[in-house]
């Protein structure tokens, strides 16, 4: 017998007890996972190679310090010479208080630094997830309903070839072609420098302008998979009972594909968006870096070669607590798409 609604659409309510324990072990999780990062964030500065106070040493640097006792005293002020338990521990304090540390390249509060940029970054990174979120959707819907066909071979050409393209090549090729060959957009920035605005429309049209192409560089980078996912899926679901059901009742084309067939492709595409958050950082710092955007992938690069390591711990910490909130997100949205998740 032929079922009549897709699964994922069944209705079944958890109790409360359920939804308290399904929570709890979730904060329980993401808390043992920040504990991690901050394990992590703090070691991984410190293996690398290099002394961060080495430019001061380099009379190339701007930051050249000829007296080695100062540098000793600088040394002591950072905690460089204490053992690295030591160091760990006054760490964990600091960031008990809220206290990030003093830049060692740029002698000012690492808290500022971090809050000059970081709002760069949530502006390109949830422009192009937002964007490369819908278009895949929609694309992969569309694709799955009229495969075989021609919009469907050209739309997996495209798609997976956007995989294959580096994002600092993306990103390169976009900049000759709209800034140098065809100056549309800007060529660097997040805005004009020394630009003065009668209004705020003039100031997020401007902004707009510098987003523009960071932003496509990444959503582009971005589409591939999500599109893949989404017409994988919606492939496999288009052949269920359930389908063949809503086809014989006469359903509407836009009510199949979305409501029956579509959500079961939103399953796995929530998953799949909080999981690619973990590795979009490195296509934001390459996209960032090729278009001069003032956003928390610079300030790494900035900060990995010049061996800060407050700014590196501060930049590390910040992007993965970013992370681990757009996954408790995603779980909140996967629960709420399909609550029989909990029961798992």
């Amino acid at each position: 017998m032929l079922a009549a609604t897709p699964p994922v659409t069944t209705r079944w309510a958890p109790s409360r007890p359920a939804w308290r324990a399904a929570a709890a072990t979730t904060l329980g999780l993401h808390v043992v996972a920040l504990l991690a990062v901050v394990t992590i964030v703090f070691a991984l500065p410190r293996a690398m190679p290099g002394d961060p106070l080495a430019a001061l040493q380099d009379p190339s640097s701007s930051s050249y310090l000829s007296d080695p006792v100062v540098r000793e005293h600088l040394q002591a002020q950072y905690g460089l010479d204490r053992p690295l338990g030591e160091q760990y521990v006054s760490y964990l304090a600091d960031l008990g208080r809220g206290d990030l540390g003093w830049s060692i390249e740029r002698r000012a509060p690492v808290t500022s630094i971090v809050g000059d940029h970081l709002p760069w970054t949530l502006l390109l990174l949830g422009t192009a997830l937002v964007v490369s979120a819908v278009i895949s959707f929609f694309a992969g819907v569309n694709a799955a309903w009229l495969r075989g066909t021609a919009p469907d071979r050209i739309l997996l050409v495209v798609m997976a070839g956007t995989r294959a393209v580096p994002p600092y090549a993306m990103a390169a090729l976009l900049l000759l072609t709209f800034a140098v060959l065809l100056p549309v957009f800007p060529l660097s920035g997040a805005t004009t420098a020394f630009a003065e605005y009668d209004s705020a429309w003039e100031r997020v049209a401007d902004t707009a302008r510098h987003l523009a192409l960071p932003g496509a560089a990444l959503t582009i980078v971005l589409l591939g998979s999500k599109f893949l996912l989404v017409r994988n899926t919606m492939v496999s679901a288009l052949g269920e009972d359930y389908m063949l059901l809503a086809r014989a009742k006469g359903l509407p084309t836009r009510l199949m594909k979305y409501h029956h067939a579509g959500r079961n492709a939103l399953l796995p595409f929530v998953t799949l968006m909080a999981a690619e958050l973990g590795f979009v950082i490195g296509p934001l710092i390459f996209v960032e870096a090729v278009f001069g955007y003032p956003g928390m992938g610079s300030l790494v690069l900035r900060a990995v070669m010049t061996r800060d390591y407050p700014v590196l711990e501060a930049s590390f910490l910040v992007l993965a607590v970013v992370v681990l909130v757009a996954n408790f997100l995603a779980e909140a949205a996967y629960a709420r798409l399909d609550p029989r998740a909990l029961a798992a």
